[in-house]
């Protein structure tokens, strides 16, 4: 039996391979068979395979910006087949220019979904409770999260998802307005070529947008992460995600917040 440091060399090299098998198949643009029903990791572990996994992008470059959580939104979860919040990790190369066309042919099975995106005015190195959290931001933006599991068939278990970054692949962030104050009930469209394929409400963010801030200032602070000032907090879907396919222009409205919008160029 493997004890003490073995173990723990064993466990280290466990989670390096399956980092860079996750980093090839996100890098590659190619699926891979889920890894967690072969080797049995625990939830704790799945972080762990995520850091490393992005540890190798910011090795090549890639600089971080901020986190993004998941299954905020029951829809959200029911779609996905989880009932517990998770989180990810953004870099710069996620990051697609808002009104620009965004090339298909850099993921594997891409979908979108609305979101907002909050930008912090501050640092935040400590759990904040939600009276707190409007004054560590500078700003708020309607945005979209392109999803790309790099599970084969977008199916996935909780420990899964989260060794995978939690299926995070693009952003696209519109206009930052500093009225992050009122955003409990807003209104969210999002269209592709002008037909409405998703419609909801902010609401179905934790019942309320900010507490997305709150909660991940909860699970940076368990991790021992500051989140610098300038950090993007991508806070969950409003919605169901929808697929992507080549020659779309999709947008999406938030009431009082406006628009964010792109095009779909190139071939899955």
């Amino acid at each position: 039996m493997l004890r003490g440091a073995d173990w723990q060399g064993v466990r280290a090299s466990l989670i390096a391979e399956l980092a860079a098998t996750l980093d090839d198949a996100a890098r590659l643009r190619r699926e891979t068979d889920p890894l967690a029903p072969v080797h049995g990791f625990t939830l704790e572990q799945a972080y762990e395979i995520q850091r490393a996994s992005i540890a190798l992008r910011h090795g090549r470059g890639e600089k971080p910006v901020g986190v993004k959580l998941g299954f905020t939104s029951r829809a959200k979860m029911v779609q996905m087949g989880v009932d517990s919040l998770i989180w990810g990790l953004l870099t710069d190369a996620m990051l697609y220019e808002e009104g620009a066309t965004v090339p298909l042919d850099h993921f594997i099975h891409p979908r979108v979904e609305p979101e907002l995106c909050f930008l912090t005015s501050r640092p935040i190195d400590r759990p904040l409770t939600l009276l707190e959290a409007a004054g560590y931001l500078a700003g708020v933006a309607p945005a979209m999260e392109i999803i790309d599991s790099r599970f084969r068939n977008f199916k996935f278990n909780l420990e899964d998802v989260v060794a995978d970054n939690c299926s995070s692949a693009g952003v696209v962030v519109g206009e930052f307005s500093p009225d992050v104050g009122d955003l409990a009930n807003r209104g969210v469209t999002m269209r592709f070529n002008g037909r409405p394929v998703a419609m909801g409400s902010t609401g179905a963010i934790l019942g309320n947008p900010l507490r997305s801030v709150v909660q991940a200032s909860r699970l940076a602070s368990a991790a021992g992460l500051t989140l610098p000032a300038g950090s993007l907090i991508m806070a969950g879907a409003a919605t169901a995600a929808e697929a992507l396919a080549p020659g779309l222009h999709v947008s999406v409205d938030i009431g009082g917040l406006g628009r964010a919008e792109f095009t779909t160029g190139g071939a899955i």
